[in-house]
């Protein structure tokens, strides 16, 4: 672990149900609850008031947006729909690559103007047979194509650039964004090229004052960027795979994270009994208020 000029943190496991592949790390800012999925369990987990909740999914899910207090907008392999926590009622309102059975949905996040952005991948991580797409007010387009892993999708506090990373390709892009309705404007620009340090960039969530958290799957940590992309420091976990950041908590300086099972062996497993799980870590950092999501 890097040094943390705020002095040392230590992660501590959140929930022990172990996923195998933990995603979409959700902090609902008017519940004050926790989401996350299992993607290959295909489940969505909470915690609410220190109580585990769980429901099971008739397909892979990874993402999801608030809408309201009892709603949610989730990613599947084949939909985006309205999830209601009450009921548990899954309604889909716009097909995502469902005439595509070789791919599924990934990593996404709502942006500053209600839309949501969400990529998608290949069931085997097929070479770039993914996508990043982004629904806003009713339509579904495709950002940008060819992408084999999709990943980091998170937006800065200006509102001025969306990111997201290839994992395949170790790299994350950095997107400018037109003010009125949040459209990518011009090309993405390379922002982070993670092959210099050997790691792999996976989710990633960027804080109040714009420094991008990145988890690095394989490298048992979360990296900390600033918002020109310098490394400052790294959070050490106790599993390979890190997955999925998000900021959470009263004060939004708790960093979930996500990680996963999945590909181990059993040597593997036995030295790393906490893989799949849920961790927690308190940063001296603030985090960014999820954006709500507008139909």
């Amino acid at each position: 672990m890097a040094a943390n000029p705020h002095g040392s943190t230590t992660a501590r496991i959140a929930d022990s149900r172990a996923c195998a592949l933990g995603e979409g790390v959700l902090w609902h800012p008017r519940r004050e609850q926790l989401f996350w999925f299992d993607i290959l369990g295909r489940r969505l987990l909470s915690q609410h008031q220190g109580q585990p909740l769980e429901w099971a999914l008739d397909e892979r899910a990874s993402a999801a947006g608030w809408i309201d207090d009892e709603r949610l907008l989730m990613a599947s392999e084949t939909a985006l729909s309205i999830f209601d926590l009450r009921s548990g009622a899954r309604e889909p309102i716009c097909a995502l690559e469902a005439d595509n059975p070789l791919t599924r949905s990934n990593d996404g996040r709502a942006d500053p103007w209600g839309g949501f952005w969400i990529g998608t991948m290949g069931l085997e991580a097929q070479p770039q047979a993914g996508a990043i797409y982004r629904y806003y007010r009713g339509e579904l387009r495709r950002l940008f194509a060819d992408i084999t892993i999709s990943n980091a999708i998170c937006f800065s506090p200006d509102r001025r650039f969306a990111y997201f990373a290839d994992t395949d390709r170790q790299q994350i892009w950095r997107q400018a964004l037109d003010e009125q309705h949040g459209w990518p404007q011009g090309e993405a620009q390379p922002f982070i090229d993670c092959r210099v340090a050997g790691v792999n960039p996976d989710g990633a969530v960027v804080d109040a004052q714009g420094r991008l958290w990145s988890a690095q799957w394989g490298a048992s940590r979360v990296a900390c960027y600033d918002s020109n992309g310098q490394f400052l420091q790294a959070v050490a976990f106790p599993a390979s795979q890190i997955s999925c950041p998000g900021f959470g908590g009263p004060n939004l300086s708790t960093l979930f994270v996500t990680s996963a099972r999945d590909g181990l062996q059993d040597d593997q497993l036995a030295a790393e009994p906490h893989a799949g799980k849920l961790f927690a870590v308190d940063l001296p950092a603030q985090g960014q208020a999820e954006h709500q999501v507008v139909l």
